[in-house]
């Protein structure tokens, strides 16, 4: 996750993951492209390679590539958590009075200690934890987030 804009009315955090997109991207055309060319050789059975590899590539592709966004906007006073995959969209939106603060949450992984960028409800209707993104990653500034996201609040 990183900052994109910070302005007094405005902060926007947003979390692409660009190179696992470009990976399962090589993923699924190596595997497609390894399939036609077999296919093209006589050889039927590249049809596994191709619908096996492609599809569990693009399966891949609709489950872990999700962008984040989190728009703060102060003039009308709300918080909308956006979250996008190749299928489909949601938004969930709070007001700023609603916001306690950010905090970031850690999960032992085998790759170490990982983490997620939380904001935290305190009361109202939807009280609890709402995390940013529904994944733990060691990829990105966690706590300079989460500390931009409550100086954010507090101005």
């Amino acid at each position: 996750m990183k900052i994109k804009t910070d302005t007094p009315d405005l902060l926007i955090v947003d979390d692409t993951p660009w190179l696992t997109g470009v990976m399962l991207i090589v993923f699924i055309l190596v595997f497609v492209g390894v399939g036609l060319g077999l296919i093209l050789e006589g050889i039927w059975h590249g049809l596994i390679f191709l619908v096996v590899g492609g599809g569990m590539g693009a399966v891949a592709f609709v489950l872990f590539v999700r962008r984040v966004q989190v728009v703060f906007y102060r003039p009308e006073g709300w918080v909308e958590i956006r979250r996008a995959n190749a299928l489909r969209h949601s938004r969930v939106r709070h007001t700023i009075d609603e916001i306690s603060r950010a905090v970031v949450e850690q999960s032992a992984g085998k790759n170490g200690t990982l983490y997620r960028v939380v904001l935290e409800i305190d009361h109202g209707q939807s009280a609890g934890r709402h995390p940013l993104s529904l994944a733990y990653s060691n990829i990105g500034d966690h706590r300079g987030v989460a500390h931009a996201i409550n100086d954010w609040l507090a101005g």
